[in-house]
């Protein structure tokens, strides 16, 4: 299995709000403006398709769910002397 961005960024925020839950429970109920944080966060980037925990996946090389390796991955296949052929993704009809 491999670990695309959207994959990578469920896994961080469930890590996050299940860390900071039970930091919560154990240590201190602030802990829960954290949760709060991410939570909020998450449902922004429903609406504006972005999200700052993605930026930082993209410039780390994490490829994207249409394989599209970006940022550094990226320079490195052009400094390899490879070229990488990117497909678009297929685009359904909408009917009304």
């Amino acid at each position: 299995m491999i670990m695309t961005i959207n994959r990578l960024l469920r896994l961080v925020a469930g890590a996050f709000v299940t860390l900071t839950a039970l930091l919560a429970a154990v240590h201190s109920p602030h802990w829960l403006w954290l949760t709060a944080f991410v939570g909020l966060n998450l449902v922004q980037s429903a609406f504006t398709n972005w999200c700052p925990m993605m930026a930082i996946l993209r410039r780390m090389g994490i490829a994207d769910d249409t394989g599209a390796q970006s940022g550094a991955s990226r320079r490195s296949c052009r400094q390899a002397g490879t070229t990488r052929v990117e497909t678009p993704l297929p685009v359904r009809a909408v009917r009304r």
